[in-house]
């Protein structure tokens, strides 16, 4: 079994090779998870949570991928990532923003070349491009809050590999 880093990086992602069929391992994974995470399996893929009680507003998940490309070798890609619905919520924002800064950009353009004046147009686009540095921040300060939940989850994932070797063997 590879280690896992021991920072957290960018786009924290890790890769398990063990010895055992990927069958072997998804079963594995049908345990009664220990508080405080919950445990999701859809067939070869695995999502690790914290349970709404430790949830808060930054918290990861993990999600594990389970594959196998020879016969009794299994391959465990682990991906660290916000929570679905937060992930999905910042995209939003981001692409409200940029859509914005689109139109405001044609319209200064439109209103220029008519021999307008655009001050109007450019300080709402250098508001929107402090909007975007603002959001920037804010998943900054979301990526730090989460780091404690997310070397627990490590932690925790670390913990099940080591129980599927010691159960089914390397």
């Amino acid at each position: 079994m590879s280690e896992l880093v021991n920072e957290i990086i960018l786009r924290p992602r890790f890769e398990i090779r063990l010895y055992n069929s990927p069958d072997i391992i998804q079963q594995a994974f049908d345990v009664t998870p220990k508080p405080p995470f919950l445990l999701k399996r859809i067939d070869e893929h695995i999502y690790i949570r914290f349970n709404k009680a430790e949830t808060t507003f930054w918290s990861p998940q993990l999600h594990l991928e389970i594959s196998s490309f020879s016969e009794g070798k299994s391959t465990i890609h682990g991906v660290f990532g916000p929570n679905p619905a937060l992930w999905t919520f910042f995209m939003f924002l981001h692409f409200g923003v940029a859509t914005l800064f689109l139109i405001l950009g044609v319209f200064a353009y439109s209103k220029h070349s008519l021999g307008h004046e655009v001050t109007p147009w450019l300080l709402g686009m250098g508001f929107l491009v402090m909007v975007w540095f603002a959001l920037y921040a804010f998943g900054r300060l979301g990526k730090s809050k989460g780091k404690p939940q997310m070397q627990q989850l490590r932690k925790y994932a670390d913990e099940l590999f080591i129980a599927i070797q010691q159960k089914y063997g390397t």
